[in-house]
């Protein structure tokens, strides 16, 4: 049996002398001064959340890259040299890694926290710079050591630093907004994942192979040499192979991942059962500790698999923010609590005495702390109202607390002997006390900024004054957060308007709203809308949503203040002008009230041989992008016009009526053969003819006005097409017709239009007649179903390439030819086409989730051409 005199060291046997050296004493008692101090900053963040919504973000990021990132640079290093029966490093490089550490972290949190970009990089560079540095030093410590059965799980700290690098890079790429909305899901999941599973869970993992039989004061099982080599394997593999999955939005791949991680896990938790023995523990509040945040950390990872494995990585990402504070109070915190109430006495005592006396401290009530903390984990893990969600970090936080107070009792007094044995030694003894000054200031100063950091949330008037009674218009503007977007995205306001904003966040993720100089909505959950009231606006401003890389990924909104009434729709209550500062289109605005998108869905051919339709030209103000109307010319009131659609052979008889009373028309047919003299001639208004012809030929043909000047007629909308299906057409569960073609802006025919069309400068591109419409009312489809777009290239100066995103094209159809056939070797990945070609292309949409389809000319992409796909199981 086991005396309190007789700790064990690691695997066994007598605590290593190294335990025992001043100078690592005083590196140790600093660096424990640092974890509590950014643990004490995490519980003020966490009590501040619902004031100050970045407060959450902050919290998370101040446990895990403040107080657990320089528990385990510091922790590694030693075991890592205990383990291998290495050299110590040199105490000055190790004290520039571990303040390289914990400035770059404070960097990068003050950098996000205050908006300031350029920071948030050069804490990132640090923090990775720091960072890499300790792998260094880990894979050189094991270069000429004498290693051991323990050596192995140095490993385990070399894959974490590695994880934390890339977790860094991941993180630096998200809060500077480097990637779109499309690509953000997966890469937060895989930042999350990497950080929480990598960088905390590998060393923790490995330490406990070690830790956890020396805290229940039993030698090491033989095997686990063997075991945690299988383990590291596992765990390592299988989350670098999810997180690079994740990364490019492979879902299937990151299950697979995920679930070689859970078995790792599940390996390694076997192990630690099977090692415990009917005996008192040395460190019962210890062991029970870790054992509880085994439990979680089990629990973390089967619901982290069950997730990827059952929803959309967008869904996915919404939901594991819920997780985290799970496992980074039920797993990290707990591995703390567990590892310091051990790990604190055996660092800090001259002898077993004192090392009994400063555990009796730290075990203080051990057992009511436990159960209230888990209490509060699963308070916040189970699917209940938010006020038990509060109760359980109110609870989780009461007990947290408790524990650093105990520890900073031990340090206070065991401090005092390492300052006592410094002295013997001969200086040196200010170190933990600069140390501690330091962190004191620095807790100082951001506790300060945090509690001042709120601002005004509940609506109260901004700086440009408060509204008075009477004394000013008031207007309020609905406003929705959703899809890392805030629509409206301008709004266009009189001066001395008493303003509004009726803020929804329509979005399964958390979203806010921050008003420059102004108010701030609290953290909003999906369907919650809250009002800030801006008081009379005398200055333009920005708004934005204040969580870690959405404002720089898009998510912002401009209240523009103008001399006289706001122009354009945004006079009304709740539009606004759907315009840029550039002048440019706001395609992030919403569609009218009432507007409907242009069914795109393809119906058969009509049955019969001859097909008899009347088109009327005609000019309609139609709805062109979100938010914005202007007179088209059109053919049968809609731009483009009515789909044409037959076989091979069949005739058309299109009856032309001009009803058009300013100007003539004509209509050209590509899908026709016949001389144009007659049948293309340009109507005078009120004229009508029959324009009859046969196709011959199998293709998508375009048509459009044949009155000149012809740029202008179908710059205007006097386009559409004609399906005319190849013989033997393979049925599809789906067909869809989508035309592009650009968008000019301004009054038909005028100066200005007119030359935007012959410098080729639209104000966008689109499909189907509107800007961006199939993004805001996605086109549907289930898995497994095989679907055919055909696309038709209107121009009248552009064409397009016609790309899915996460599809790959098994039939493409060009021109009338077939460029690829199911059951080729071969795959395409766009439809190209110049301007008045077409063609069709077919895929079949493997996974539920969504697709967005795109011109992959990225500028014609970005300004409108651009829809998606929503794949349900």
């Amino acid at each position: 049996m086991h005396r309190e005199n007789d700790d064990p060291a690691p695997g066994g046997g007598r605590p290593p002398s190294r335990f025992k050296a001043s100078g690592l004493r005083r590196r140790h008692l600093s660096a424990h001064v640092l974890v509590a101090a950014w643990a004490v900053l995490a519980l003020a963040a966490a009590s501040a959340q619902q004031t100050l919504p970045v407060a959450r973000w902050l919290a998370v990021h101040l446990f895990l890259l403040g107080a657990a990132t320089t528990a385990i640079v510091v922790w590694s290093e030693h075991f890592a040299v205990a383990m291998l029966h290495a050299q110590l490093p040199d105490r000055r490089w190790s004290d520039a890694r571990l303040a390289g550490v914990n400035t770059g972290a404070a960097g990068v949190l003050t950098g996000v926290w205050a908006d300031l970009p350029v920071l948030t990089g050069a804490g990132c560079a640090l923090l990775i710079t720091a960072v890499t540095a300790h792998l260094v030093v880990l894979v050189r410590i094991g270069r000429g050591a004498l290693g051991g059965r323990l050596a192995p799980i140095a490993d385990y700290y070399r894959a974490g630093a590695a994880a934390l690098v890339a977790g860094a890079v991941l993180g630096w790429v998200l809060a500077t907004g480097q990637v779109g909305p499309h690509h953000y899901s997966g890469l937060k999941l895989a930042h999350v994942q990497v950080t929480l599973l990598g960088w905390i869970g590998l060393p923790v993992l490995g330490t406990l192979f070690m830790l956890w039989p020396t805290v229940l004061g039993v030698r090491m099982a033989e095997r686990t040499t063997r075991l945690a080599r299988r383990v590291l394997w596992l765990t390592a593999g299988g989350l670098a192979v999810a997180v690079a999955a994740l990364a490019v939005g492979l879902r299937p791949v990151a299950v697979l991942g995920v679930g070689g991680y859970a078995a790792g896990v599940t390996v390694a938790v076997q192990l630690f059962a099977r090692t415990v023995r009917r005996r008192p523990a040395i460190a019962a509040g210890a062991a029970w500790t870790l054992a509880a945040a085994a439990g979680w950390l089990c629990a973390g990872v089967l619901v982290d698999l069950g997730l990827l494995a059952a929803r959309p990585l967008t869904e996915v990402r919404d939901d594991i923010g819920a997780l985290v504070p799970v496992l980074l109070v039920g797993f990290v915190a707990q591995v703390l609590i567990g590892a310091l109430t051990y790990l604190l006495p055996v660092v800090l005592s001259g002898g077993s005495g004192e090392r009994a006396a400063l555990r009796a401290v730290l075990e203080r009530g051990w057992v009511p702390r436990l159960v209230v903390l888990n209490l509060g984990v699963a308070l916040l893990a189970l699917p209940l109202p938010g006020p038990a969600g509060t109760a359980g970090m109110l609870l989780a936080g009461v007990a947290g607390a408790a524990f650093l107070a105990l520890v900073v009792r031990v340090l206070v007094r065991g401090g005092r002997g390492v300052l006592q044995d410094t002295d013997r030694a001969g200086g040196g003894a200010r170190s933990p006390v600069l140390w501690g000054t330091g962190v004191g200031a620095v807790m100082t100063v951001l506790a300060v900024l945090l509690a001042n950091s709120g601002g005004d949330t509940g609506g109260g008037a901004s700086a440009g004054g408060t509204a008075q009674a009477g004394t000013a218009a008031t207007r309020t503007v609905a406003v929705t957060l959703a899809d890392m977007r805030i629509r409206p995205a301008r709004i266009e306001v009189a001066a001395g308007t008493a303003l509004r904003l009726k803020v929804t966040n329509t979005d399964t993720q958390r979203h806010d709203l921050k008003v420059e100089d102004g108010p701030a909505t609290p953290m909003l959950a999906q369907g919650t809308t809250r009002v800030l009231d801006l008081g009379t606006v005398t200055e333009s401003r920005e708004a934005w949503c204040t969580l870690p890389g959405h404002r720089a990924a898009g998510m912002t909104m401009d209240i523009v203040v103008t001399d006289g009434a706001a122009t354009g729709s945004g006079g009304h209550e709740g539009h606004t002008s759907a315009a840029t500062d550039d002048g440019g289109l706001d395609l992030a605005a919403d569609f009218s009230t009432g507007w409907k998108e242009r069914d795109a869905e393809l119906a058969p051919a009509p049955g019969g041989t001859v097909h008899k339709v009347e088109l009327r030209a005609v000019p309609r103000t139609v709805e062109v992008a979100p938010g914005v109307k202007q007179q088209m010319w059109t053919f049968g009131g809609t731009a483009p016009g009515p789909t044409l659609r037959g076989t091979v052979g069949d005739v058309f008889e299109v009856t032309l009526v001009n009803d058009d009373p300013a100007m003539g028309h004509g209509i050209d047919f590509h899908a026709g053969s016949l001389a144009p003299d007659r049948p293309m001639r340009t109507l005078a208004p009120g004229e009508r003819l029959i324009y009859r012809f046969r196709a011959d030929r199998a293709g998508a043909w375009l048509y459009h006005c044949s009155t000149a000047p012809m740029l202008q007629h179908m710059g205007n909308g006097m386009y559409g097409a004609v399906i005319i299906d190849p013989p033997g057409l393979a049925e599809v569960d789906h067909e869809y017709v989508l035309v592009s073609s650009e968008l000019y802006l301004g009054t038909p025919g005028s100066s200005a239009q007119v030359a935007k069309m012959r410098q080729g400068t639209p104000d966008a591109w689109m499909f189907n007649g509107a800007a961006d419409q199939y993004r805001q009312r996605p086109l549907k489809v289930k898995a497994g179903q095989r679907t055919r777009f055909w696309v038709v290239a209107a121009g009248p100066s552009d064409g397009t390439a016609f790309h899915i995103v996460g599809t790959v094209f098994t039939t493409v159809y060009k021109e009338g030819a077939y460029l690829l056939r199911p059951g080729q070797a071969g795959g395409s990945q766009v439809l190209d086409l110049a301007p008045a070609q077409g063609g069709f292309v077919e895929t079949t949409f493997p996974e539920a989730g969504h697709y967005t389809f795109v011109d992959h000319d990225m500028r014609h992409a970005e300004a409108g051409a651009h829809g998606m796909v929503e794949v349900r199981d």
